[in-house]
């Protein structure tokens, strides 16, 4: 089961629409890192999609594709457990405990709750405002020492850090305090149609974001169509967002450096730029794109990697769980 020499690492994905290169680059790419000296667990996310409407029959589909995702992105099942969250009932149950440890303040100063209620304003539902101390409960269920979390997302391991604290000085230490991991780049890929926004998978302009299973076609048609700055000349600098994504997302496919990428497009134009940015980005993911394939044409052992991930998962979750229950004063069963 449990390798209590390791630490524990922790992350997920929401599976409410196909993923982006700012999903593989600013998370799946960088947990294989971990699967060796960790205890790695990497999460579906199924109940946090709910905070949006969702048809449930593509709810159920995208769940198992991201699944299968993971684990064309290198996740090796035997070395991480991979799961989807509505399997492990520990996470509502630990987020409803939470919910009484967390304060109306904190929660209404989260930067995503402001900008998911003006994108979805007819539908600003009492999940969305919580839905912070569910990814808290997510993290402290394992007793996590890192999560691999972009920019944005640090907002979140912060309240998760406080809530954990808040606890263990009311009821003695229960929870280990996780600290974020952000990767040294990569962490934030920017929209290709507006660069000074993030890359969203529920972004509705086709071209702004690439995903992970978009075709060779697509991929470099999308690049050869980015937004870039003034000027030609390939550097990085604060006053071209649009050439500094582009460098970001090369760099991290590539490994090479700003300054190896600005020598290697000396003198020549963005269009010689977005072109190779595209070549190299559709390359890079197409064993992904043949693997994804091959996974999904096994319906049958993808669910039984999600059976026994929840199964690996829910013995872990409820040591945690039994322990909060018994601290707050449940009666046991």
């Amino acid at each position: 089961m449990e390798n209590q020499s390791k630490k524990t690492v922790f992350s997920g994905v929401q599976p409410s629409g196909n993923l982006t290169i700012g999903n593989y680059l600013g998370a799946i790419k960088n947990w294989k890192q971990f699967e060796d000296d960790y205890n790695s667990l990497y999460c579906v996310v199924d109940l946090h999609a709910i905070t949006v409407r969702q048809e449930p029959a593509e709810l159920r589909r995208r769940t198992l594709e991201t699944l299968a995702v993971f684990m064309a992105c290198g996740m090796d099942v035997s070395k991480n457990t991979l799961f989807v969250q509505s399997h492990v009932s520990a996470h509502a149950e630990l987020a409803w405990v939470l919910n009484c440890y967390s304060m109306f303040g904190e929660l209404s100063r989260m930067t995503q709750f402001k900008d998911k209620s003006q994108k979805h304003a007819n539908n600003i539902n009492a999940g969305l405002f919580t839905y912070p101390v569910l990814m808290a409960a997510d993290i402290l269920l394992y007793q996590t020492d890192i999560v691999p979390v972009g920019v944005d997302q640090k907002q979140h391991v912060e309240l998760a850090r406080d809530i954990a604290q808040r606890f263990n000085q009311t009821y003695s230490d229960t929870f280990i305090v996780p600290e974020p991991y952000i990767a040294s780049s990569g962490t934030k890929i920017m929209s290709l149609a507006d660069p000074t926004k993030k890359m969203s998978k529920s972004d509705e302009n086709a071209n702004a974001t690439v995903r992970i299973l978009d075709s060779k076609d697509d991929i470099i048609r999308k690049f050869k169509r980015a937004v870039t700055d003034s000027g030609s000349e390939v550097r990085f600098s604060e006053d071209k967002p649009g050439i500094c994504n582009l460098m970001t997302i090369y760099s991290c496919f590539s490994g090479k450096s700003f300054e190896d990428i600005e020598k290697e497009f000396e003198g020549r134009g963005y269009g010689d730029f977005k072109l190779a940015v595209g070549e190299m980005c559709a390359d890079s993911l197409s064993p992904i794109r043949d693997e994804f394939a091959h996974l999904l044409s096994d319906k049958a052992y993808l669910e039984n990697v999600a059976k026994e991930g929840a199964q690996k998962a829910s013995y872990l979750a409820q040591k945690t769980l039994s322990k909060v229950y018994r601290k707050v004063g449940f009666l046991a069963k």
